[in-house]
């Protein structure tokens, strides 16, 4: 078992080769338990899980960690030809098993099995938890080949891997992405009461509201990202922050009215001393003061004037500085602005004509069902068939753009009446500002490349009347999500969408919902699972 412990990270700093800054001086405390870790898109949270791993070296600071380490990366591959076994770890083991239980005396055999006598049937029974026991569910099935597993069976089967291991600090990017709801559940369940340290980087609220504590990546105005912690769960956080964000605005309306108060009184003393000035000079030229008491008296007042000016300037320029302190405690966090077309599907009207579906005025479909039930399919044929009205297709693979290409050169393919600056100014709306639109599309992130996607889709011409969406919050992060809800809920054409985020379905509120769930569900092949699209 892993044992309860702390993970310590002081002083890390790390930039990349360009000198792009990512943290600097990081300091922070992971106890034991389950950590989610949240941030914008791009703050830096896969970056700081790879430093945890020991896969990027920081250029300063230093990490403490107890034990055995576990890692299971966002974009993990399975070889399909391996046997279950060897994914998981024990071959040698079961191998040495069988040899002693054919009779061998061999020390490098009892060796080798150690006190992992019963690794088998702890390894069927951690597989059954996590919903995999009616595939792998006898010691025959242990030599099975990844290749016959889908790709949501492929990842909890690599969740399994990692948890027999048992390591004392377990690492996991976005660990249900691409997984249905009964898997999810299952997930839940397995990591529910982790025993060592568990930091779990992840936009899924279901997963959120079961975490211990919350670990918050933001970028800061200096380019860096630091790290904060809080305890208790998302909503716990949610309450903090935004009890946090309603006063630090209080104290920026405040320190604006003090500003403006030490502004007006620095001019009121500026009237004064000039029309003081103006009146001692007339006196003097009506010479109704001797020269020796005048030149004494402008002295005195000039000494007197210097003084009520400098102490005016300095409360404006506290007061500034006062404002300034309290705007930087107000979050000006990086978010995308999702403004879909001013479209609109008439009720009664034809939108799509499918043997499987059809679509009539501006319904909401949602498409729900576990891994491989056909949803992806569906919206494929769907878009191949075409629809009555402008249409656009996202799909789960993002696979819609010239790899090759820049990101504002692929939304021009698809607007091409939009002038250059056009194109660049909506492409900020989605965080691609500058030379970040001239970035060639092959060297983006996943969620980068979601981003360029929903801007090629929206910023098409002619506008969308039908929107068909394939697991679109795959890779956004929490706040960018709430910004395309808000969108989607204001969109007056028709929508057809797939997805396992069953909050963000809640959210949008379909009028009819499809549910591809077979009645018997035959094991499909990594094969099968990617000539459909839906990613391992």
């Amino acid at each position: 078992m892993p044992h309860s412990s702390s993970l310590s990270v002081s002083g890390l700093t790390f930039a990349w080769p360009d000198g792009d800054p990512v943290f600097d001086a990081l300091s922070a405390i992971f106890p034991s338990g389950t950590t989610g870790l949240i941030g914008s898109n791009g703050a830096g949270k896969s970056t700081l899980l790879r430093l945890l791993a020991g896969e990027l070296t920081p250029q300063r600071g230093s990490i403490s960690m107890p034990g055995v380490l576990g890692y299971l990366r966002q974009d993990f591959t399975l070889d399909p030809a391996l046997p279950v076994d060897r994914v998981l770890a024990i071959d040698s083991v079961r191998k040495a098993l069988h040899r002693i239980e054919s009779g061998s005396a061999d020390e490098e055999d009892f060796a080798t099995v150690g006190s992992a006598w019963d690794v088998e049937e702890r390894a069927l029974a951690l597989l059954d938890k996590l919903g995999l026991g009616g595939i792998v569910g006898s010691l025959d099935d242990l030599d099975r080949r990844v290749g016959t597993l889908s790709g949501g069976e492929a990842m909890l089967l690599a969740l399994t891997a990692e948890l027999l291991a048992e390591p004392d600090v377990l690492l996991l990017d976005e660990p249900t992405n691409n997984l249905d709801h009964v898997a999810r559940e299952r997930l839940y369940t397995a990591v529910d009461g982790y025993a060592g340290v568990l930091i779990v980087c992840t936009h899924d609220l279901e997963l959120l509201e079961r975490v211990d504590s919350i670990a918050e990546v933001r970028a800061e105005r200096s380019g860096a990202s630091r790290l904060r912690m809080f305890g208790g769960n998302y909503r716990h956080y949610r309450s903090v922050v935004d009890a946090e964000q309603e006063a630090a605005r209080a104290t920026v309306r405040d320190a604006k009215n003090d500003v403006r108060k030490q502004e007006r009184e620095l001019i009121d003393t500026r009237i004064k001393l000039d029309r003081r000035q103006r009146f001692g000079k007339k006196m003097e030229e009506q010479k109704r003061v001797p020269p020796i008491l005048a030149g004494r008296r402008k002295r005195a007042a000039q000494e007197s004037a210097g003084k009520l000016r400098g102490t005016h300037t300095d409360r404006v320029d506290d007061a500034r500085s006062s404002l300034s302190a309290a705007e930087d405690l107000v979050r000006d966090d990086r978010e995308i602005r999702v403004d879909l077309p001013a479209t609109k599907v008439h009720p009664g009207q034809i939108v799509l004509t499918h043997e499987e579906v059809t679509v009539v005025g501006p319904e909401r479909i949602a498409l729900i069902g576990p891994n491989g039930s056909g949803k992806t399919t569906l919206l494929r044929a769907l878009d191949a068939t075409g629809a009555e009205v402008p249409w656009k297709y996202l799909p789960q693979r993002l696979d819609v753009f010239d790899e090759s290409r820049t990101v504002a050169e692929n939304v021009s393919d698809v607007a091409p009446q939009a002038t250059a600056e056009q194109i660049r100014g909506q492409l900020a709306r989605f965080l691609f500002r500058g030379s970040d639109a001239d970035a060639v599309v092959a060297t983006l992130s996943g969620g980068e490349r979601l981003r360029a996607a929903l801007a090629r889709i929206l910023l098409a011409e002619p506008a969308p009347k039908l929107l068909m969406l394939d697991e679109p919050t795959n890779n956004l992060d929490i706040t960018s999500r709430q910004h395309l809800i808000d969108a989607l809920e204001k969109f007056e054409g028709a929508l057809i969408i797939a997805s396992h985020d069953r909050p963000f379905l809640d959210a949008i509120a379909p009028t009819r919902t499809i549910d591809l769930t077979p009645t018997a569900e035959p094991a499909e092949s990594a094969q099968e699972a990617s000539a459909r699209g839906e990613s391992m």
